[in-house]
């Protein structure tokens, strides 16, 4: 079993993943943290983020594993748990820009579907290109979308407390600009797979919406 779930940043394709995986007993695999974590090593390396050559170089000497656990995935970089350092803003505005360079997907895509496929019981996989590109074959596929003021709003909301740079509307903003490099990147651009359910969350509840995947997981299995 083999489940794709794409959409924007803010969607809550990452909770309604984690639910669905807990609930069916799937490998939950969350793409986006990938992507992270070679921005991190980059910014490490002073890698410039938009050199093409340069990111493609550094991925030939990245070795990147997810590793499940009761609290989610840790991100084990070269050897390393990175987990805690990857959910800063400015690490998301970089892996934003890594996502861009077509050599550096092709190589993550590789690196994704290697290990879905040695999930024993199936997986959850989650992302921007998962139902289109990494697992095309994928039994359900579901695409999550929202209102760019839901989403920001939402983001806004997971910081527990206003800090200083990051207001509300800053958020939105940067998910907008954000909206805009995925959906016309060159290479696996964010859309919807043809086949795929696309769920407009902004006024669902989180329940309502896994509820509506589950009862395509339920469909699928039988």
């Amino acid at each position: 079993m083999i489940v794709a779930i794409d959409g924007p940043a803010g969607s809550g394709k990452s909770t309604v993943a984690a639910a669905l995986a807990k609930q069916f007993g799937l490998l939950n695999l969350e793409t986006g943290a990938m992507y992270r974590a070679l921005a991190w090593k980059a910014l490490q390396h002073g890698t410039t983020l938009d050199d093409a050559t340069a990111m493609t170089a550094l991925t030939g000497e990245t070795i990147i594993h997810l590793e499940p656990g009761s609290a989610g995935n840790r991100v084990l970089l070269d050897g390393t748990d990175v987990t805690d350092l990857l959910r800063t803003p400015e690490v998301t505005a970089a892996a934003s820009h890594v996502s861009v360079h077509p050599a550096v997907r092709t190589w993550m895509v590789a690196e994704q579907r290697s290990m879905g496929l040695r999930a024993p019981s199936g997986v959850v996989m989650e992302g921007r290109d998962i139902g289109t590109v990494v697992f095309p074959q994928a039994k359900v596929k579901v695409f999550l979308d929202a209102s760019v003021e839901a989403r920001g709003d939402r983001r806004f909301q997971q910081q527990g407390s206003p800090s200083a740079g990051e207001s509300k509307e800053q958020i939105t903003r940067e998910i907008a600009e954000r909206d805009a490099r995925d959906r016309t990147r060159e290479a696996s651009p964010l859309k919807p797979s043809p086949d795929a359910m696309v769920i407009d969350t902004t006024e669902l509840s989180l329940d309502a919406v896994i509820a509506r995947v589950a009862a395509l997981l339920e469909a699928a299995r039988k």
